[in-house]
């Protein structure tokens, strides 16, 4: 069966390119104009992925996003926006959006992206996973549903999808709770900007992009507490790790 995708983009251009684009690709797609048609489109019948646009009249796609997630949809969601400051960005994800695409886009960077997205989603085969050990994030760990990860204060339960500093619970979108996870499992390990793209979105979108930043950055906002020390370090040049100093 084909994976579905809920399309919301009010330029007719960019939507009727992308729509046929992705319908090339082997997706079955259903394209609306605005926000509205979204939502209605949604709830009668939840599509594998969804692609909104940000500016949309009327409801536009933040709203969109924040109004599944209150309903506690996770259908993965990917935002196309023209809008590329960090605050806009953050905006996206505070609203539960799992990733983004700036416009103008190429659209080979949005068929990577949701690969990335349905490829977290997909249930893991028995006897799948990468089968390696150290830099993992859902590979063959994957496969033990109740088992639960700790390090630095953090604990994670992997089948609830929640995750912990200390008592507080941390309110984390689909793509925080993997690059979180990615992170305790290599506690102390610095990780490379190349291995946590590849890890996570599984591509590696080069040198200039500031996706990886901008995630890094709201999680830290989640995890940091008063008087408490950072985690989440960064090592110039190089990449991330999570450790306690």
């Amino acid at each position: 069966m084909p994976q579905t995708v809920l399309l919301a983009e009010d330029d007719r251009a960019i939507r009727h390119a992308l729509e046929r684009a992705l319908t090339l690709e082997g997706y079955e797609v259903t394209a609306v104009a605005d926000g509205v048609e979204a939502l209605a489109q949604a709830h009668k019948t939840p599509p594998d992925v969804l692609v909104l646009d940000v500016m949309m009249p009327g409801i536009d796609g933040l709203q969109v996003c924040r109004v599944l997630r209150a309903e506690g949809d996770r259908t993965p969601i990917l935002m196309l926006t023209a809008l590329v400051e960090t605050a806009d960005r953050i905006a996206g994800l505070d609203a539960g959006a799992d990733d983004y695409v700036v416009k103008p886009f190429d659209v080979e960077e949005v068929f990577a992206r949701l690969r990335a997205l349905l490829r977290r989603t997909s249930p893991v085969p028995a006897g799948g996973g990468n089968g390696g050990a150290g830099v993992e994030a859902g590979g063959r760990d994957a496969q033990l549903p109740d088992r639960q990860v700790e390090a630095a204060g953090i604990r994670m339960d992997l089948q609830a999808r929640r995750a912990w500093r200390g008592k507080r619970e941390l309110e984390l979108t689909r793509t925080e709770f993997e690059l979180l996870e990615l992170l305790v499992r290599n506690a102390g390990i610095v990780l490379d900007h190349s291995t946590i793209y590849d890890r996570i979105w599984g591509y590696d979108f080069g040198p200039g992009s500031k996706n990886l930043a901008v995630y890094v950055g709201y999680l830290r906002r989640k995890l940091d507490e008063p008087g408490a020390p950072q985690l989440i370090h960064t090592v110039r040049g190089v990449g991330y790790v999570l450790r306690e100093d």
